[in-house]
């Protein structure tokens, strides 16, 4: 019986036509485009940025010019509301002899140490709540709870535990930083996409370089919003603190204003507070810049 040979099928040769209309490698290349920003588009970032902030601009020197006119027409004693004018001058005035300084350097580093303890007890706590249900469940009702003790209720106790001085004003900085910092981290670790997340421990991958290599990318947007509104939180517990612990920092400031009955120099501290906690906030957004992958 003879057999056949099966010849394979003949691979049609390649024209010149076919040639000409082969797309390039380049285009079959997949995943998602990259291509690269050309410079007049980086130009027009900062300024669109600028243009955005002119409506705020524009509706803070609107409020100033009320804010002159209402004084200056007498229809509020000067006492209750100084006048613009006079504000800036005492703010000018403190700050070139160094009493705004002295005093918000108190504040800058109480509010700095108090940030960097509640975030640094606030981070692994999330993490903790977050991926185990049973702490998830032990500790959630107390961290709840820990927000309805008001923080002026604790300075008292903090007082006896650490005496006066920077440190109870750190420690009552952190329990205010804290609760947005657990918050914000329980809530990115939980609204990770659980399919990357099984695709990597089917690859091998161990609890630490989940951690440091998915779960900590892609949560840190989240994670690094509850930073910047932390920080901006940590001037205002450390002023909470001034108030009732002691006399330091821009807290102690205003009591003294209020004290001696000087009104522009209670406006110029409060205005020195906004710049801080701008500033503070300023930084916290800086840093979702140029860390998070969604500001890329």
């Amino acid at each position: 019986m003879a057999i056949r040979s099966v010849s394979p099928p003949l691979i049609p040769p390649e024209t010149d036509d076919a040639r000409q209309t082969a797309p390039p490698a380049s285009s079959l290349r997949t995943g998602p485009p990259t291509a690269a920003v050309s410079p007049s588009v980086r130009r027009r970032k900062p300024a669109a940025r600028r243009a955005g902030l002119l409506p705020a601009f524009a509706l803070g020197a609107l409020v100033v010019v009320a804010w002159q006119l209402t004084t200056s027409a007498g229809a509020v004693n000067a006492y209750l509301l100084p006048a613009p004018a006079d504000v800036l001058r005492s703010f000018w005035q403190s700050i070139t002899d160094g009493l705004l300084w002295s005093y918000a350097q108190t504040t800058i580093i109480e509010s700095v140490a108090g940030f960097i303890l509640g975030t640094a007890v606030a981070l692994p706590m999330g993490y903790a709540v977050a991926r185990s249900r049973t702490l998830a469940r032990v500790l959630e009702p107390y961290i709840a709870a820990s927000q309805a003790m008001p923080a002026v209720a604790l300075a008292p106790l903090l007082v006896l535990w650490f005496g006066y001085g920077t440190l109870p004003v750190a420690v009552l900085c952190a329990l205010i930083v804290f609760f947005p910092t657990v918050v914000t981290t329980v809530l990115g670790l939980r609204t990770l996409d659980n399919d990357v997340l099984d695709a990597a421990r089917v690859d091998g991958a161990s609890r630490w370089s989940m951690l440091l290599h998915i779960e900590a990318p892609l949560a840190l947007p989240s994670v690094l919003a509850g930073t910047r509104a932390s920080l901006t939180y940590s001037i205002t517990g450390a002023v909470v603190g001034e108030f009732v612990i002691g006399d330091q920092g821009l807290g102690g400031l205003l009591n003294v204003a209020r004290g001696n009955f000087d009104s522009p120099l209670v406006f110029a501290t409060l205005l020195m507070l906004m710049l801080l906690a701008a500033a503070m906030y300023g930084i916290g957004r800086l840093a979702e810049r140029r860390l998070s992958y969604l500001e890329a």
